[in-house]
């Protein structure tokens, strides 16, 4: 039950003998009132037929959250019996959370803190989590592009470019389960050999061997793998490089004719910023590129490219200044995280697109040319939030969030931690959290919300960073309102639920104010429509029932067949092209998982994508009574502050 519920309590009396007989039927409560008396206790008599059962009903209502017990017991002359049987009876309130995120790098920082107005003491608080590092375990991405299987000539030039990108932080972390680091080193020096039997003689590359068609992206992929090996002195032939040199030098007159214009300007802007790589930057050619394509009709991961060109030339002052707008209004941001979005249409194949890949591009160009931007440590911890089994989903989205986290760590995490962060709240010290080395541990301080309540006024949270190394904080407020008919919020997601009918039409209505009402014993479809406006990343969406519902779960042997929902789920359907570079699936629902509790409903899913989604299961009215129902919600499980919830309904069950 829910606190605020009215019910009514069934009760079977059941005679076993061949006559019919007269009961008295007696009921008590603790933590619940039964209506029609002021004693916390009901009676009745009914008459029950020879060898039958008679239903009976008495009204109640809870009192408070908590327990809610109920003893009843039924006599007709020597014959008795007894039952007691207990009830949870929910708060229906939503929880609420929000938070700011940060880095520090020396001294202090300043957060004012209030207690929200009108909440639950019992539940929540703030809570202050502080870590020493933004790069949680890589070795899973290392590790799937080392022992990628197919080795056609991208994931050969893929997995050159993951060990020069990441041997100095993994040897940093001294991370385990990695090969010893000549067999990394020797297995660079046998990819580079095959590479250079695979180059044709106009310096590119095809897919598997030489003499296969040249693909302009593949070949500049490569020329890229021996732009970061030589960087990291591998010994790469001499010969091979210049010639991938001069392909890129050329590139305009290798891109067919067939690619459409954001697909060729792409080329074109990779194809810089290798050579940019390669010590041979062309910031006019880049300069040239934005004039004749136009910046707005640019891929985004085509700026973030040129960006890296262009950032140090004082001849493009003009250019930086208008592509630093460009990102600013294209981000996609929340409290913790950041993302852009790039698309080719019908050129991906041809560029291997994909979202990620483009975060890491933009992340890598921002730390070079904004070093102090605040969207860079929220794209980091949206790429981090991303990762399934440790790792991004394809060879090309590890290459350039490996390298562009590469970045990150030498220039932000190359000092070795060894200090001490301290926390106040107000005139009262609330604890410190020691990170003496490399770790990916996270600490966590929690100061209840009964504490906070107790303070009419604003405090100021003071943290401070003592000793060498970066601290990276999240300061978060967990709550739930004592509201028990909470409007709709928007945060991050929208969510709305509906009852429908199933069986006949009339069996679900709604009135003018927004209450349901739904036939004893009806069969309801309850549908959720759950809006995202930008994706986003380990989302749960959850559904409390009200207390007169109980759902059909159909993997259950027990239950009656469930009729399908014949609408869409709203899913985004990712393709089937396989290309060398990874795969995308097919799938027929938007969600990985779901549960059908007692008293709610589960999806939830690793990644969502902006869009409108459907999400229904079926229950059955079982209890007449009138009904609270807290609001269905959306959130993001690691990042809470980013949610959304519908409003409150009122449930009529007759």
């Amino acid at each position: 039950m829910n606190f605020g519920d009215r019910f009514e309590l069934p009760v079977v009396v059941q005679n076993q003998t061949d006559a019919p007989l007269t009961v008295d039927v007696a009921a008590r409560a603790t933590n619940a009132r039964f209506i029609q008396s002021a004693k916390g206790s009901a009676g009745l008599r009914v008459v029950v037929p020879a060898n039958d059962r008679v239903e009976v009903r008495l009204p109640a209502s809870t009192t408070k959250a908590g327990t809610a017990r109920f003893q009843i017991a039924a006599v007709s002359g020597s014959w008795s019996d007894a039952a007691e049987i207990e009830l949870p009876v929910w708060t229906p309130a939503t929880t609420e959370s929000f938070a700011t995120y940060g880095e520090v790098d020396e001294g202090t920082i300043t957060q004012s803190v209030k207690a929200p107005a009108g909440v639950f003491k019992q539940f929540g608080g703030l809570e202050v989590q502080t870590s020493s590092t933004q790069l949680q375990q890589l070795t899973d991405a290392f590790l799937y592009l080392q022992h990628y299987p197919f080795e056609c000539s991208e994931q050969l030039a893929s997995r050159i470019i993951s060990v020069a990108a990441l041997r100095d932080v993994l040897t940093a972390f001294k991370t385990r389960d990695l090969p010893p680091p000549q067999e990394i080193e020797a297995a660079v020096v046998e990819d580079l050999k095959t590479l250079q039997g695979m180059q044709n003689d106009d310096g590119g590359f095809g897919f598997w061997r030489k003499g296969d068609e040249s693909w302009p992206y593949l070949s500049i992929h490569v020329a890229h793998a021996l732009a970061r090996a030589k960087q990291k002195n591998f010994a790469v032939p001499k010969e091979m490089f210049e010639e991938s040199q001069g392909y890129l030098q050329s590139i305009e007159t290798h891109i067919p004719k067939s690619y459409g214009e954001s697909t060729r300007h792409a080329i074109m802007a990779y194809a810089l910023y290798v050579r940019a790589q390669m010590d041979d930057s062309d910031p006019a050619r880049a300069r040239k590129l934005i004039a004749e394509a136009g910046l707005d009709k640019l891929s985004i991961e085509s700026v973030g490219w040129l960006l890296s060109v262009l950032s140090s030339d004082n001849d493009a002052q003009a250019e930086v200044a208008a592509m630093r707008r460009l990102l600013a209004n294209r981000v996609s941001e929340t409290a913790g995280t950041a993302h852009f979005v790039c698309s080719y249409d019908d050129g991906d194949y041809l560029i291997l697109n994909s979202n990620r890949r483009a975060d890491g591009v933009i992340l890598e160009a921002l730390i070079g040319d904004q070093p102090q931007s605040d969207l860079i440590p929220k794209i980091v911890r949206g790429l981090l939030g991303h990762r399934v089994k440790g790792r991004w989903e394809n060879t090309q989205e590890n290459v350039f969030v490996l390298l562009a986290l590469d970045r990150y760590f030498n220039t932000y995490e190359k000092v070795t931690p060894n200090f001490v962060t301290r926390v106040w709240l107000g005139e009262a010290y609330a604890g410190e959290q020691q990170f003496k080395g490399r770790s990916t541990d996270r600490q966590e301080l929690k100061v209840p919300m009964s504490y906070l309540a107790s303070k009419a006024t604003t405090q100021n949270l003071v943290m401070s960073k003592i000793g060498e190394g970066r601290l990276y904080y999240r300061i978060g407020m967990n709550y739930a309102p004592e509201d028990l008919n909470l409007k709709a919020a928007d945060y991050g997601f929208t969510v709305e639920r509906t009852y429908e009918a199933i069986d006949r039409p009339d069996d679900v209505k709604r009135d003018a104010d927004g209450t349901w009402h739904i036939k004893a014993g009806a069969r309801v479809r309850v549908r959720l429509t759950m809006i995202a406006p930008g994706r986003r990343y380990h989302v749960a969406l959850v559904d409390p029932m009200p207390a007169g519902l109980e759902s059909l779960n159909p993997v259950l042997a027990t239950t009656e067949v469930v009729p399908e929902d014949e609408r869409p789920t709203g899913v985004r359907q990712y393709g089937s092209r396989s290309i060398g570079y990874g795969w995308w699936r097919w799938r027929s629902v938007w969600f990985d998982h779901q549960n059908l509790r007692d008293e709610r409903a589960e999806a939830f899913t690793a990644l969502l994508w902006e869009g409108a989604y459907n999400y229904s299961y079926v229950a059955r009215a079982t209890t007449p009574g009138v009904f609270v129902v807290p609001p269905a919600k959306a959130e993001e499980m690691y990042h809470p502050e980013t949610f959304g919830r519908g409003k409150t309904d009122r449930v009529v069950i007759e």
